[in-house]
């Protein structure tokens, strides 16, 4: 496999962390963002100087611009994005924080666009960009109409920037997780976990190493663009 340059948002912790050892495994050299970076604990799990770790907030356009100055200047380029660094904010409509509704939307759905625009001055034909989505943006859930919102519009930008970054020969595709015990999801109490639990078709949850392998598989895939990849037990296949 020929070694590639990535970049993974959200990628100190669940699904992010798995996808870098993922792609380090394969050999490739990564960066890593984050808001949050205990480097010392990335550099003890991780192990590797293939990986560059960089504090950055995806819903910050100057953070942004600055870590993929960064990751210019250090890799000379990208083959693969994979936007996964999100925020979730709950409460029902008529409880929900206006500014926790603005701030989902700014890191779950400003964030990828703030990414992608400047991960392009990076990358050329064949690059791949792989957003990672939530079942929640295509299924109802009480209490998520932030979530859910951002995540939905994520699923309308791949869709749109898979045509329009077609003529580049830049792939852009949704991958789909269902749930998976990370520490976001950790807190859900054990009764709602058994109804979440009841509603999956495969019956448990999802491992984070198996979203992983996804999206790597996803980055790789060099005919698909524009794609929904559901890897939720099944759940988007009900009814």
């Amino acid at each position: 496999m020929t070694a590639k340059r990535w970049v993974v948002t959200g990628g100190s912790r669940g699904v992010g962390l798995a996808t870098v050892k993922k792609a380090l495994a394969q050999g490739h050299q990564v960066a890593l963002l984050a808001r949050n970076l205990d480097e010392s604990r990335l550099r003890a799990t991780l192990g590797t100087e293939r990986v560059l770790l960089i504090k950055a907030d995806v819903a910050d356009p100057k953070s942004v611009k600055g870590a993929f100055e960064q990751i210019g200047r250090t890799f000379g380029g990208l083959d693969v994005l994979v936007n996964n660094a999100g925020l979730h904010l709950g409460g029902k409509l008529s409880k929900l924080d206006e500014q926790d509704w603005n701030t989902v939307l700014a890191t779950n759905l400003s964030g990828p666009m703030h990414c992608i625009r400047t991960a392009l001055t990076l990358m050329s034909e064949g690059s791949s960009i792989v957003n990672v989505g939530a079942v929640v943006g295509f299924r109802g859930f009480p209490g998520d109409s932030a979530y859910g919102a951002s995540k939905s519009g994520l699923a309308g930008l791949t869709q749109v920037l898979a045509i329009e970054l077609a003529r580049e020969k830049i792939r852009v595709n949704l991958v789909v997780p269902g749930l998976i015990i990370t520490e976001m999801t950790s807190k859900i109490d054990e009764k709602a976990m058994n109804k979440l639990l009841e509603r999956i078709p495969l019956g448990r949850v999802g491992r984070e190493e198996e979203i992983a392998d996804v999206i790597s598989w996803v980055a790789d895939s060099t005919y698909m663009t524009g794609a929904v990849i559901p890897t939720d037990g099944g759940i988007m296949a009900q009814l």
